[in-house]
């Protein structure tokens, strides 16, 4: 086709209220840390996928399944905290668990919620560990590389979606597919709200 054809085919549409414009492709949504829900000292940084600065930052999806699994590796040690937290908590300390929206382990190995310790010294994580997740509307768990610390938390209301919590050097890396270790029975990825239509 020539180009005095293509500018006589442009031509013919002027005025008729076609456009010839690229349609603009969607981006396919992706579960990450949110930059709109973080701490002011925290750090994304991998596709927003790991955790660095001091305080904390919460995923991009409710937990809005009936049982959702997570992971995250602790990359580097320090001050931490994984778990849940609404979008009304405190994401400017670490390790979280300081308030009535956040329910975390921490790198003392204690299970914190509204500022007092759940369940004490449980766990020593080292460098390399992976800090398993569930939630079932029911109850919260926490594991440690693949193991079920026994030790649940209940009584959780609101939306929630995973948080994370940093500082004293400490990287967190959040997994939230393509799991490390092999995800408890029944339970499922995160889920973006429209693909549970």
């Amino acid at each position: 086709m020539s180009l005095t054809s293509i500018c006589c085919f442009k031509s013919c549409f002027e005025g008729t209220g076609f456009l010839l414009k690229p349609v603009p492709v969607k981006v396919e949504e992706r579960i990450s840390l949110d930059e709109c829900h973080k701490g002011p000292d925290v750090l994304l940084i991998k596709n927003c996928m790991r955790l660095c600065g001091t305080g904390g930052a919460l995923c991009t999806a409710p937990l809005v399944q009936n049982k959702s699994y997570f992971e995250v590796k602790l990359q580097q040690a320090g001050i931490w905290g994984v778990g849940l937290a609404t979008r009304n908590a405190d994401l400017t300390i670490a390790p979280g668990g300081n308030d009535p929206d956040t329910w975390v382990i921490t790198s003392e190995g204690n299970i914190r919620h509204n500022a007092t310790i759940l369940h004490q010294n449980i766990i020593a994580p080292k460098e390399g560990d992976i800090i398993g997740v569930t939630y079932d509307h029911i109850e919260l768990n926490f594991y440690l590389n693949g193991k079920c610390l026994e030790k649940p938390v209940s009584g959780i209301r609101g939306t929630v979606y995973p948080a994370l919590f940093v500082d004293d050097g400490a990287v967190l890396e959040f997994i939230p597919q393509d799991f490390t270790t092999i995800q408890p029975s029944g339970f499922e990825p995160i889920m973006l709200e429209k693909s549970l239509l």
